[in-house]
């Protein structure tokens, strides 16, 4: 993934959070889950910039939207107790891989800020700039 993609992503984002009226971190990671972007809108918490680059790194690290690593990770749940692992995850929605358009997985998108919802909104958002 380059620069540019990911700035793209980030600004396509951003776009989103505008129209849905929300503050939102956003983080991009490479392949190897290495922070290569990131955007903290004027006013977003400052807790939430934390929260948005493990939500990318989950991502990538698992390969799956972090919603659906929460899913697993409930009491009894094959994954239970896995954001404990690797310097801790965020296992809730706001965190997407990113494909690229041969399928290999170029990174992942991170971002918190609102709701999960919108938090997963956004991030979704910024995945059109690798439509």
């Amino acid at each position: 993934m380059t620069l540019a993609q990911a700035e793209a992503a980030i600004q396509k984002a951003k776009e989103k959070a505008k129209e849905i009226d929300v503050l939102m971190n956003i983080a991009i990671v490479d392949a190897g889950a290495n922070l290569l972007a990131f955007a903290r809108m004027e006013g977003a918490w400052l807790g939430s910039i934390d929260i948005a680059i493990k939500k990318a790194k989950t991502a990538r690290y698992f390969d799956m939207n972090t919603g659906e690593i929460g899913k697993l990770s409930q009491p009894g749940g094959s994954l239970y107790n896995i954001e404990h692992s690797n310097n801790g995850l965020i296992t809730f929605p706001g965190g997407i891989p990113i494909k690229g358009r041969d399928g290999q997985i170029m990174g992942a998108i991170g971002v918190s800020g609102s709701t999960v919802d919108n938090d997963h909104s956004v991030a979704s958002a910024g995945m059109q700039a690798f439509e």
